[in-house]
């Protein structure tokens, strides 16, 4: 390619959001650049949603043959090769990275292995990488670079006794026991994982809940859950004094007047994220930002004209389908293709076992707005599906207006809540209450049946088992 080749649009930043507002643009029949500094997916595929998965779905198996019995079952001597565990997530992500690519060929989007900088309007060059130096002209930009993991201050990460996600993900060989400071859904995934296979884990977190933008009742249900399953879980905890030595972390955890050391093998950070938009933009261009994320009007644009911005870089919530979402709504605005819409509306899932999912409001949230609501709850020992299954654990909860039936939430601990949690996220789109999920026929038995009896308890009208 010429160094003079000028894109309709050039997409930094290769994840869920670059990929799909890339790709996006090329089946509009436009001319694409995409530039990666990794592998096509980003984080999320490559080191984060995907491989994760893959992981998780290992440690689950590996607990129904340890429980075989309950179904009865003889599974005996059952054991577990942790870095074959490891490499299957490793190439379940460049099985993955693969299939993006080869939609990047389908959709005739350039794609460059490197770093891209806005040199200014309508200017990126390529900072590093094989075509570092390229400079590409465009009339329009989409920074699509996302977030990485935020660092615990002073504590250095070395991939061998301090770890982020990231680098957990690389690891061949499992820790015997794991401090993990921070019970967001990266937290609470790994502390399931790690316990699943047989590692002491301490799980810490400074707010009063586990997945603390969870509805509390649900909250407090995962974390008897992991207590149960042999997770030290600490709440309302600071973590501090960290001590990295040769073969251990000792931390001290503090709870109100009380101090206490819990010492392991391997720390892992799972406190956040923070934007990554180091080097993205040339020292002159300054976009007006939001705690340091890029801020975008209602078509993605930033301060900028002809820079816009979609995914984990314009703030929370930082979830990969959000990011599909905002880069496909982005590019169809800025080529014409309908008003662009902003996100109001979407699931959020966090893959241990019990899974949970929801969206919408919580019971806390709708309180404090002062709603006029009702409650709808069904649990899965009621669920003839979830005890045959003998996956009884948890609930479906919905939360509606009183008088209409709208719905203003929707919470679901148990069994394959995930992929139950898209009803709910269905109804609210097409502003559907909870007499017409109720009135919904779902086949019997099925999980799904769970959803119809939480809407039909708000009603007063549950009877299913």
């Amino acid at each position: 390619m010429a160094e003079t080749t000028e894109y309709d649009l050039i997409v930094i930043g290769g994840g869920p959001a670059g990929y799909a507002g890339a790709i996006r643009a090329g089946q509009l029949g436009k001319k694409v650049a995409c530039i990666e500094l990794e592998r096509a997916g980003g984080t999320c595929l490559n080191w984060g949603c995907i491989p994760t998965k893959a992981l998780l779905k290992s440690a689950e198996l590996y607990q129904k043959f340890k429980k075989a019995e309950t179904y009865g079952l003889s599974a005996t001597g059952v054991t577990f090769d942790f870095a074959k565990v490891m490499a299957r997530s490793r190439t379940v992500a460049g099985q993955m990275a693969k299939g993006i690519e080869f939609l990047f060929k389908k959709n005739k989007v350039d794609y460059f292995v490197g770093s891209g900088q806005v040199a200014g309007t309508g200017m990126v060059t390529i900072t590093s990488g094989e075509h570092k130096g390229k400079f590409l002209k465009t009339k329009n930009i989409l920074i699509a670079t996302g977030c990485k993991m935020r660092r615990i201050p002073g504590v250095d990460v070395d991939g061998v006794r301090v770890m982020t996600s990231r680098e957990a993900l690389a690891a061949t060989t499992l820790p015997k026991s794991v401090i993990i400071v921070g019970a967001g859904a990266i937290g609470v995934e790994f502390a399931y994982f790690y316990n699943a296979f047989g590692a002491k884990v301490t799980l810490v977190e400074m707010l009063p809940q586990v997945l603390p933008v969870e509805d509390e009742e649900v909250s407090k249900t995962l974390q008897r859950a992991f207590e149960k399953q042999g997770i030290a879980v600490h709440l309302g905890t600071k973590c501090e004094n960290f001590r990295v030595g040769k073969d251990s972390v000792k931390v001290d955890l503090i709870a109100g007047e009380t101090k206490t050391e819990v010492e392991a093998e391997l720390l892992l950070s799972a406190i956040g994220v923070v934007a990554n938009l180091e080097g993205v933009l040339a020292s002159n261009l300054k976009p007006e930002l939001d705690r340091n994320y890029l801020k975008v009007g209602d078509d993605y644009q930033t301060s900028l004209r002809g820079i816009y911005g979609a995914g984990d870089i314009i703030g929370p919530p930082w979830l990969a389908h959000v990011a599909t979402f905002e880069a496909i709504n982005a590019v169809n605005g800025m080529f014409g293709h309908g008003t662009p819409k902003r996100v109001k509306n979407f699931p959020g899932c966090t893959y241990c076992q019990p899974q949970v999912a929801s969206t919408g409001l919580t019971e806390k949230a709708a309180k404090e707005k002062k709603l006029d609501y009702k409650v709808g709850k069904f649990p899965f020992t009621a669920s003839g599906k979830a005890v045959a299954s003998a996956e009884s654990e948890g609930f479906v909860k919905v939360i509606a207006d009183a008088k209409t039936g709208e719905i203003y939430g929707a919470h679901i601990i148990g069994s394959e809540a995930t992929e139950l949690i898209a009803e709910y996220g269905l109804a609210i789109e097409l502003e559907a209450g909870v007499e017409e999920i109720h009135q919904t026929i779902h086949a019997h038995p099925t999980l799904s049946e769970a959803v119809m009896e939480a809407a039909a308890a708000s009603l007063g009208e549950a009877i299913h088992i």
